[in-house]
């Protein structure tokens, strides 16, 4: 893959500069995924005491672990699909100061997305549950039909990235609304808000690369404001 298939806004002098600021912008990304998690890690041991609870009294406490297990279970699949995703996009990056620059946030978030794996895996143990498994590959044509990106080009790659990080974010904060553990509800919001940093390091890269568009493009990351955020082809 070369420049010919990069957008003619992409292709600007101050790529140099800007790989330094998405480098600096992953960076930043991947500290808040962290601290964000250090709620939920602090969760997964009154998640086991929780657990040891309901399997002695059962009932209302037991139901309750068995739907936020369910519910953490759905959001570790969609981990295990970010990794995935960002392995596989990662070997369609060419080695220009655009593909590097992509490469390098695309590491960033691949790793906090394993962090959120592991402890998703600890916390859906502690409550009863079995961690799902992580597949071979996934299936991401339903986001290439509509245009959110693509595995063409560094810049529909990064657009795929943006689009799967807003549905991440959007996802995480409806879902952590049907969680009956508290600890676990501010875990989970956390997480929903590591995933916007993630989409908003990504159109920082865009808007670093000369890209007029604003970092922040709703005062909400919804699915009433999901077109609002991702970047269609």
């Amino acid at each position: 893959m070369n420049h010919d298939l990069m957008s003619d806004d992409l292709a600007s002098p101050r790529a140099g500069v800007s790989r330094r600021r998405v480098m600096v912008g992953g960076t930043i990304a991947g500290l808040v995924g962290t601290l964000g998690f250090s709620a939920l890690t602090k969760s997964a041991a009154q998640a086991e005491s929780l657990s040891a609870q309901n399997r002695n009294r059962g009932g209302i406490r037991g139901r309750a672990a068995a739907n936020d297990a369910a519910i953490l279970n759905g959001a570790l699949y969609y981990e295990h699909q970010a990794i995935w995703a960002y392995g596989a996009a990662a070997g369609g990056l060419s080695d220009t100061d655009v593909g590097k620059a992509v490469l390098a946030i695309a590491l960033a978030n691949q790793a906090d997305h394993m962090v959120h794996r592991d402890l998703l895996i600890q916390v859906v143990s502690d409550l009863g549950g079995t961690p799902v498994m992580a597949e071979d590959s996934y299936d991401l044509s339903a986001y290439l039909e509509r245009g959110d990106g693509g595995l063409d080009s560094d810049v529909n790659i990064a657009k795929l990235a943006l689009a799967l990080e807003t549905d991440a974010a959007i996802a995480y904060a409806s879902e952590v609304a049907r969680l009956r553990t508290p600890e676990l509800i501010t875990a989970g919001a956390s997480i929903a808000a590591a995933e916007a940093a993630h989409a908003t390091t990504i159109r920082a890269a865009f808007i670093s690369l000369g890209v007029e568009i604003p970092f922040v493009p709703a005062p909400f990351v919804s699915a009433d404001t999901r077109e609002q955020w991702v970047l269609k082809v």
